[in-house]
């Protein structure tokens, strides 16, 4: 089959900008949006058919952001259930080598653009789109050996699929938890995001899920098995250097190789001191907050004012690329359920502002007695007046208790290590 457009790595970098833009697809200004990627017996799968359920690209109003399932299942002797993450995250890939098309983000957070040259070209249906990414994935991916493709723009039919999404994307997440880092001899690492951050590398551990919220230890593992080549790949520990600070001598050492060396040293637990990179696809924000000593959590889809007087695109901005930027570190949601979480910098009891939205999603992971400490939007976002509510409070940060547990906590790395 010939294509309208061009496909290979070297548009991996294009960005289709609002002058440039014929119709996007999720992104901030759309609720429901997501991919999904799901095992299937060969016998239960119409190999390479493409399905679009709702109004084609052709039918959409130029310059209009709608609501899209992208719905892939896969098949192949060798495939297991662990690569179904693997697999969808590829999209992010595959899609960016598409001439004119832009793909940010994963899972329920997807940003699709496509530009006014790919559709002036002929590039005006999700027939094609589906078979260019059935072309690359079988070609890049030897043991799918059968894909079938639906693209839903239906708005009910969307919002009916993506609810089913996050439900699998939980059970996904949910079996990493309570592996240590300890119980394992190798960390995974990924670059696919080098594309637009050319010096990122996520470490992904079984107690730090990758930044875009979608890989985690078990993943990874999947993932360096099926393509061993690939942008997953096995990290050795090495020696540990500091065990809360979770900072380790093959990972220094892969991370200061894949950044070129833009990073020599990773501290995987703090986001003060030699803080994890970030990427762009990146869930959510963990920033220091100088009136307060203390630490926010921001997502992306929290469009007001922060505590740092500005909204998370602009922050995202300052932090993404690959570099490390001091009190601003880019992590998943699910990090915040871990027992390791910044706990270099105070772990969860030196938090002291998050939207109300994720206070409410994330509240088992928050200490009971804490959580009413913690202020959302609807409390404050001056850090003048966050200060006087904590204050109020008795937060255990700015009470001193917090830091007391915090100093006990960090002589573990100065003591010396087994």
């Amino acid at each position: 089959m010939e294509f309208h457009v061009d496909i290979g790595p070297q548009y991996e970098g294009e960005r289709v900008r609002k002058e440039d833009l014929y119709v996007e697809f999720g992104g901030p200004k759309v609720e429901y949006k997501a991919e999904l990627v799901l095992m299937k017996d060969a016998s239960e799968i119409e190999d390479e058919k493409v399905s679009v359920v709702g109004p084609d690209i052709k039918d959409l109003e130029e310059g209009g952001s709608f609501p899209l399932f992208l719905e892939i299942f896969v098949a192949g002797a060798e495939l297991e259930k662990d690569m179904e993450p693997v697999i969808e995250r590829r999209l992010h890939d595959f899609c960016n080598y598409i001439e004119g098309v832009y793909h940010m983000n994963q899972q329920d957070e997807i940003w699709i653009r496509l530009s006014k040259d790919a559709y002036s070209k002929g590039f005006v249906s999700f027939e094609e789109f589906g078979q260019i990414l059935i072309f690359e994935y079988k070609n890049d991916i030897p043991l799918i050996e059968q894909m079938q493709i639906t693209f839903y723009t239906d708005p009910e039919k969307v919002k009916e699929k993506v609810e089913v999404a996050r439900g699998i994307y939980e059970e996904r997440r949910a079996r990493a938890r309570g592996l240590k880092e300890e119980d394992v001899e190798e960390f995974y690492g990924c670059v696919l995001c080098q594309s637009f951050a050319p010096t990122h590398c996520c470490v992904i551990t079984p107690e730090r899920i990758a930044n875009c919220g979608a890989i985690n230890w078990f993943d990874g593992r999947a993932a360096s098995k099926m393509d061993p080549e690939g942008p997953i790949f096995p990290v050795p520990k090495g020696k540990l250097l500091g065990r809360v600070r979770g900072e380790y001598e093959g990972v220094n050492q892969v991370v200061q190789e894949r950044s070129m060396g833009g990073t020599e040293r990773v501290w995987i637990h703090s986001a003060l001191e030699y803080p994890h990179t970030s990427c762009g696809c990146f869930q959510a924000l963990c920033f220091y907050i100088p009136e307060v000593d203390a630490f926010g959590i921001v997502h992306r889809d929290y469009k007001g004012e922060t505590p740092l007087g500005m909204p998370f695109s602009t922050m995202a901005g300052e932090a993404s690329g690959g570099r490390q930027v001091e009190g601003m570190c880019g992590m998943a949601l699910e990090y915040m359920r871990s027992p390791k979480f910044m706990q270099y910098d105070g772990g969860i009891k030196r938090i002291v502002w998050m939207p109300k939205d994720i206070k409410e999603r994330f509240k088992d992971a928050i200490p009971e007695d804490l959580y009413d400490k913690i202020a959302t939007e609807e409390d404050t976002t001056d850090p003048n007046q966050l200060a006087e509510w904590l204050e109020e409070r008795g937060h255990p940060w700015i009470t001193g208790e917090a830091q007391e547990e915090l100093e006990e906590l960090r002589a573990q790395d100065e003591e010396g290590l087994e």
